[in-house]
């Protein structure tokens, strides 16, 4: 049996070395259970609704719109040939352009909701900016329909618990999306963005679409997007219609909508 004669000096290295191992091991796993934690606690918008029914095949499509209408009547003519409802996220500055647009969403059926104000990155703003953009865009909602929004989508998707807090304090639901069209980018074509939309798309899901995102790829892949969903029984609800009130609900950790047992 070969015996290993180890130094003084290589004896206290070697151990030097294992504790400094096991220091670094430790604050590893006490930063992931930090790190775990803070996620825990993170407040998040609605991503998506549980469906608690395996026949409940609704999704809903919404829109944000911030820029012009360049594109507008063909989407809405295409979801009047599905007899499809939408939820168009308004920034206040597109309600000043365009208000008989507006009225004409709101008369046919679809649900105007607040996109902001001005299109700022709240994320930067404190709360008392935030809510005075907020519901100056709630203002204006309200005098072109007569009927007070309150479901909110933030600018670029940007929220923090400071946001959200602020928001839901001011009774409004915050809604995110699952699933991008990706309409916005400016190398997409008409086939990409349907096979994106295919490929996420779920029972519950919310939707992303752009108003005056690319000249005649958001129309033309609307149509075959709600074409073919049709055919698979999907049906096209408000956001409104779609997920469940504040107080008689939670959301999990991925942004999904469940209900809440009244004798939970």
């Amino acid at each position: 049996m070969r015996v290993l004669i180890v130094s003084r000096k290589q004896f206290f290295a070697v151990s030097a070395f294992c504790i400094m191992f096991l220091s670094g091991l430790l604050f590893g796993i006490h930063a992931a259970a930090e790190f775990a934690s803070a996620g825990d606690s993170r407040i998040l918008p609605i991503y998506r609704v549980a469906c608690t029914d395996d026949e409940d095949r609704r999704i809903a499509l919404t829109f944000d719109v911030a820029w012009t209408n360049s594109d507008l009547s063909e989407i809405t003519e295409i979801l009047d040939k599905y007899q499809a409802k939408a939820t168009f996220f308004c920034t206040g500055s597109w309600l000043d352009d365009y208000p008989e647009d507006a009225k004409s969403l709101f008369n046919a059926g679809h649900d105007v909701q607040n996109h902001s104000d001005r299109h700022p990155h709240v994320a930067e703003m404190d709360t008392a900016s935030l809510l005075a953009d907020t519901d100056a865009c709630s203002q204006k909602i309200k005098a072109l329909t007569g009927m007070q929004p309150d479901l909110y989508r933030a600018p670029y998707g940007e929220y923090d618990n400071e946001m959200m807090a602020a928001l839901e304090g001011a009774g409004m639901q915050v809604i995110q999306w699952d699933v991008d069209s990706r309409d916005w980018q400016e190398e997409t074509t008409v086939s990409r963005i349907v096979s994106n939309v295919r490929k996420h798309t779920r029972p519950g899901s919310i939707l992303l679409f752009h108003v005056d995102a690319k000249p005649g790829c958001t129309p033309e892949a609307l149509d075959q997007i709600l074409q073919d969903f049709s055919k698979d029984g999907y049906s096209f609800v408000l956001v409104r219609d779609l997920i469940y009130p504040a107080d008689a609900s939670r959301i999990d950790s991925q942004g999904e909508q469940h209900p809440i047992s009244p004798n939970a």
